[in-house]
């Protein structure tokens, strides 16, 4: 049987939409287990671990490396082979980061789904976020230090505009976590957006857990950190990009070339708002927030 190589900085037990990921591969007529094999590669939140995993899959020759969570992923993929054929699944522009030539003739060995991130995203995300705390003077911006594909981008230039002061609080291991909350909590910040991160997916329970102990209203870009107990997110549906990103692996081990498969744009965007975690938090949704949500969780 043909073997995939799926390398990701993500964790086994906390990856979302890997079920996604495999629909799509059965979609195009692959089964794990019956007609194909993976070799997972998990970096558990330690993006340092991606070029020797990349590296590994390289040499055990598999048939094709999916590179899932982000685009550190895919640049240790790129890095390690020019011949394997490569899918990447993520956000970030894939073109300025070097991975294909274009979108819609990607060439080389590379190709995959994006997710749409940055800009108009974390613009809605944190007029969203005003209309819910409209009195907050101050706003959090919690990301990781170690990724250099952090996904800051637009959001302090967009708290400026909707009246807020941010700070940004940095978080790379579990107690960095306890201290910048803490930390939020002593400076009084009235809210918290939280950067997409590929550890703090990981963490998500323990994010969660701490803006509920200190009562500080969260927001995020994934419906998983609400679906943990997060109070609300906006942000691209990361099932859609994984499920596109499993069945162009089916694709490419049927014999078509990551060059002539046009890198997709998943664009769908959505709003999820968690109604209990609001009540823990006194906190009111507008009825035009309730009205615009894609998922509202009671």
């Amino acid at each position: 049987m043909p073997v995939i190589g799926l390398l990701s900085a993500g964790s086994a037990n906390t990856s979302p939409s890997l079920e996604a990921f495999l629909q799509g591969l059965k979609e195009s007529g692959f089964v794990e287990g019956q007609n194909v094999n993976i070799e997972y590669r998990w970096g558990d939140g330690r993006y340092d671990r991606l070029p020797a995993m990349a590296a590994d899959l390289v040499n055990r020759r598999v048939a094709v490396i999916v590179a899932r969570g982000g685009v550190l992923p895919a640049i240790a993929a790129k890095a390690a082979t020019a011949t394997i054929p490569i899918v990447f699944q993520g956000g970030g522009d894939p073109i300025r980061l070097g991975l294909v030539t274009s979108l819609n003739r990607p060439g080389g060995n590379v190709t995959g789904a994006m997710n749409l991130s940055g800009g108009t995203i974390d613009a809605k995300a944190l007029q969203y976020l005003r209309e819910l705390v409209p009195a907050a003077a101050s706003l959090a911006l919690l990301v990781n230090p170690t990724n250099p594909g952090s996904f800051l981008s637009e959001a302090p230039a967009a708290a400026r505009e909707l009246g807020w002061k941010s700070q940004v609080f940095e978080a790379s291991t579990d107690d960095d976590l306890k201290t910048a909350f803490e930390t939020m909590a002593k400076r009084k910040v009235g809210a918290v957006n939280v950067v997409p991160d590929v550890f703090f997916t990981i963490h998500r329970a323990q994010i969660v857990a701490l803006a509920a102990q200190y009562a500080i209203p969260a927001s995020y870009y994934f419906r998983e950190f609400v679906i943990a107990g997060g109070l609300m997110s906006y942000g691209a549906d990361l099932r859609e990009s994984n499920r596109v990103a499993g069945n162009y692996v089916g694709r490419i081990l049927k014999g078509e070339k990551p060059a002539d498969l046009p890198v997709q744009q998943s664009v769908k965007i959505e709003l999820v708002i968690n109604l209990k975690t609001a009540k823990a938090l006194s906190l009111t949704f507008p009825l035009s927030l309730l009205g615009r949500a894609d998922e509202v969780i009671e």
